[in-house]
């Protein structure tokens, strides 16, 4: 296992030397790490071991003190927003609270997105729109709902439908099981790997939810220390001597779910 692949002409993400700090709290020290075409890439540590930081930084809500971050081999640390713009159509978001409007239908939330970056009608708008919240599996009532009137599996679904608005090559999932009873959160990792074989999606995630990397993550990362502890499949990591992967791993939630995911197979 290697905290960092190759260059590739496949890597969609290429982190190199990153390193952040907030005052005197180093949050990442020369981190590398890439993203493959066509993965789904997971990226997971405890709390507070700046994840979510990462992936402020990848999609430019946030800076970090030095380093290179590249995306579709364009680099993104030090665009303004102005540069950023045609670099983010290419890619989806969805947040750790799905972030809709509360205002606005679930419809209203995924067509505003079609009609602020293109050109095109209400009406067209509104029939694209209908089809991503098509595609990720709400009914076709769901549309015409506000965010407070669905529940947290299907407000997950209506963020997912708004990140997949712009047809976006590289889509972020920041916890996308988070809050989720088993059964919905089952369904959401269903849902993942269907939608990137569909529609031929990279996905990076980062997660907390050790059955959703078992059943769906190519590829996993783990964030500790500062730095990159490990990575490889979910196997590999499983095999790991470090302390702090195997207590990830091992503890009885990890076992739980390694288990349940020997024994589908």
């Amino acid at each position: 296992m290697s905290s960092a692949a190759n260059n590739s002409a496949d890597d969609i993400i290429e982190i190199r030397n990153l390193n952040t700090r907030f005052g005197s709290a180093v949050v990442h020290r020369n981190v590398d790490l890439s993203v493959h075409r066509g993965e789904i890439f997971a990226l997971v540590g405890g709390s507070g071991c700046g994840k979510s930081t990462m992936l402020r930084e990848i999609i430019m809500l946030q800076q970090p003190v030095s380093g290179s971050i590249r995306v579709f081999g364009q680099e993104v640390i030090g665009l303004t927003d102005e540069q950023a713009l045609p670099l983010r159509r290419h890619w989806g978001m969805m947040f750790e609270r799905g972030a809709l409007f509360s205002s606005l239908t679930v419809t209203e939330n995924v067509a505003m997105v079609i009609r602020e970056h293109t050109d095109l009608g209400e009406a067209l708008a509104n029939e694209i729109a209908a089809l991503k919240i098509a595609l990720t599996g709400l009914p076709p009532d769901a549309g015409s709902k506000y965010p407070s009137e669905l529940s947290g599996g299907m407000r997950k679904r209506a963020a997912l439908a708004r990140a997949l608005a712009l047809d976006p090559e590289l889509l972020f999932l920041d916890e996308p099981t988070a809050g989720l009873d088993p059964l919905s959160a089952c369904g959401i990792d269903e849902l993942v790997r269907q939608l990137r074989d569909a529609l031929g999606l990279t996905i990076m995630m980062v997660t907390h939810d050790l059955d959703l990397l078992w059943r769906a993550a190519d590829r996993v990362a783990v964030l500790g220390e500062a730095r990159i502890l490990g990575s490889g499949t979910m196997q590999e990591l499983a095999q790991s001597e470090h302390p702090l992967i195997r207590e990830y791993f091992y503890g009885p939630r990890g076992r739980g779910a390694r288990e349940q995911a020997w024994n589908r197979k």
